[in-house]
């Protein structure tokens, strides 16, 4: 949304001109304490036709809301008894005083099991009626899994009811005899590369590689938190230089006072056990935490 009017309305002069959304729905409940619903305001835009999220922030500010004006009616309108809910994928892009005026409340998005239940109940049926497949089961358990897991990795079910409508039309355009059932084994024939790979998982983690727990917008992850010598390896005592630690992977400031922590401690601990080993004394060490371009924080 990029248009205030769309909030706000138009003003009477205008041809074609209409009270904003907000007091058309009013219109159509009948009632001053409806429950609206404002979806992905974190693709609210700003352009020549205004900034909307200006608009929002006097519909939720408490302040404000009970003398909201339309431009169409031109008469204050009290919205304090309505309650809004808003849905966004990130709050990164919301700006921050339209956040101030919200509560947030964090929605883990699907597991496998759901994505599979939605899948068979729902898309699949949709999918199969819009190409004109008979009734009949042509997509196996199986496969339900593979690309529940490997083809789909949003908050929501549209990646996936995507890739039901191409299998259908997969299907269709295929010669009738003889049946076909998709299962995981030929699945590659007709939906596309995986664009979702499973976390790599070691058997043996190396050394100076350990593996933590991590916790996305899509649930529980693995995370990898790899270590090396920079300099000092090899090197006789009086030939090393100054010890110390870098990190990089862009770690937050909580993740990063961890890793002084763990660095200070290793110190401490290799000096109880042996006080002549000045190893990390004299070694520069460097940390990194994998996928670099993803910012990450919280306790190691």
């Amino acid at each position: 949304m990029t248009d205030v009017a769309e909030i706000k309305g138009h003003r009477r002069t205008y041809v074609g001109a209409m009270p904003g959304k907000v007091i058309q729905s009013l219109k159509k409940v009948q009632t001053e304490n409806p429950l609206i619903l404002i979806d992905e305001v974190d693709k609210l835009g700003r352009g020549y036709q205004g900034d909307p999220a200006s608009a929002l922030l006097e519909l939720l500010d408490p302040e404000q809301n009970s003398f909201f004006l339309d431009h169409y009616l031109d008469v204050p309108v009290d919205l304090s008894r309505v309650l809004f809910i808003c849905t966004a994928n990130t709050t990164d892009t919301i700006p921050g005083p339209l956040i101030d005026r919200m509560e947030i409340i964090q929605v883990s998005g699907y597991i496998s099991e759901e994505k599979e239940a939605i899948a068979q109940n729902y898309l699949i049926p949709q999918a199969r009626s819009s190409s004109g497949l008979e009734d009949g089961q042509i997509l196996r358990k199986a496969a339900f899994k593979v690309v529940s897991q490997t083809q789909t990795n949003d908050d929501e079910a549209e990646a996936e009811e995507d890739e039901k409508k191409e299998e259908t039309k997969e299907e269709e355009a295929k010669p009738s005899p003889p049946p076909v059932t998709i299962s995981s084994s030929n699945l590659k024939d007709f939906v596309s590369h995986p664009p979702f790979v499973s976390d790599r998982l070691y058997e043996t983690t190396p050394s100076g590689v350990v593996m933590g727990l991590a916790w996305t917008s899509m649930g529980g992850t693995t995370l990898y938190v790899e270590t090396g010598v920079a300099e000092g390896r090899g090197l006789l005592k009086e030939e090393r230089g100054e010890g110390g630690m870098t990190t990089t992977g862009q770690l937050g400031d909580v993740m990063k006072e961890s890793t002084v922590i763990a660095y200070t401690f290793a110190k401490s601990f290799l000096s109880s056990k042996d006080p002549t080993n000045d190893f990390l004394d004299k070694a520069k060490i460097h940390l990194h935490v994998p996928e670099g371009a993803t910012p990450k924080d919280g306790p190691l």
